[in-house]
């Protein structure tokens, strides 16, 4: 297309290629152990690696049962069941309080509204049996009217 000498092609730039080298396998040959009397665990270990470096560290010590971990005598259900039958009892006799106690109030307003219709009953029975009671107006005696033709003459 274009002559190579020309400015409108790009310069031809050279490429290089790199191909990562893989490292050897390394060997892994295991240390020497400093021999431990049986049953006993020095506070301070010792191991020299095979390039003859020595490394010290603390001892770990084997690892312990958490003592929470055990299973308790009493299974958690049995002790859930227990609890929530305490719970029922304790609401059960809040209910029981609580109906006797509407009982009682059910019966104290019935009471009250007894007492109320005797004594208004009782007021107004003075008010209409007794003479002191009556203030005035006609009185008319039935015995002695006569009626003519349908007709009431006093």
């Amino acid at each position: 297309m274009y002559p190579e000498n020309t400015p409108h092609v790009p310069a031809q730039r050279a490429v290089e290629v790199h191909h990562p080298a893989p490292y050897p396998p390394a060997t892994v040959t295991p240390a020497p152990v400093v021999p431990v009397q049986p049953g006993t665990v020095p506070a301070v270990a010792s191991i020299v690696l095979p390039d003859g470096r020595v490394v010290t560290g603390y001892a770990i010590n084997p690892a312990q049962p958490d003592p929470a971990a055990t299973k308790p005598a009493v299974s958690r259900t049995a002790v859930n069941v227990a609890l929530g039958g305490v719970g029922f009892l304790a609401v059960c006799g809040g209910l029981i309080l609580l109906t006797s106690f509407i009982a009682a109030l059910t019966a104290f307003i019935t009471q009250l509204i007894i007492l109320a219709a005797v004594i208004f009953g009782g007021w107004i029975a003075v008010q209409i049996f007794s003479a002191s009671g009556h203030q005035g107006g006609t009185t008319v005696n039935i015995r002695k009217a006569t009626f003519k033709r349908n007709h009431f003459h006093g």
